[in-house]
């Protein structure tokens, strides 16, 4: 049997190991908690890896050189992937085009938009095109 890989993904192996910690989570957590809580167990999780990361990452946006406002992001994994965490049953539009201006924002490659749902984890890579 031949295993295909596909040779396009961005950060193949981080994703991997990121995923799974969401898993984890959710399998020692269960479903119905808030947001902050799973964010507070990934933490942990990332922690207990030893993956350097942010938590709360502020990012400024700029317009002709003054400051705009800012985005909050959930996570910064390794200094290369962005993270965000959602509790809700589906994405939407809205959510794609956070995480897209996100990546904007911070010139990264990829993000990845982790969700918990009552079915289990989901979740979505975004990857960044400019």
């Amino acid at each position: 049997m031949k295993i295909l890989r596909r040779q396009d993904l961005v950060y193949p192996q981080l994703s991997y190991h990121i995923i799974g910690i969401a898993f984890k989570v959710f399998n020692d957590l269960g479903w119905g908690h808030k947001e902050i809580y799973y964010q507070r167990a990934y933490a942990a999780g990332l922690e207990e890896a030893k993956f350097r990361y942010e938590k709360e990452k502020n990012v400024a946006i700029y317009y002709k050189r003054k400051e705009i406002g800012r985005y909050k992001l959930d996570f910064v994994v390794e200094d290369k992937i962005v993270i965000e965490f959602k509790v809700r049953p589906r994405l939407g539009y809205i959510h794609i085009h956070q995480i897209l201006s996100y990546l904007k924002a911070t010139n990264k490659k990829l993000a990845i938009i982790i969700y918990f749902t009552k079915d289990g984890v989901k979740y979505r890579r975004i990857v960044n095109n400019d």
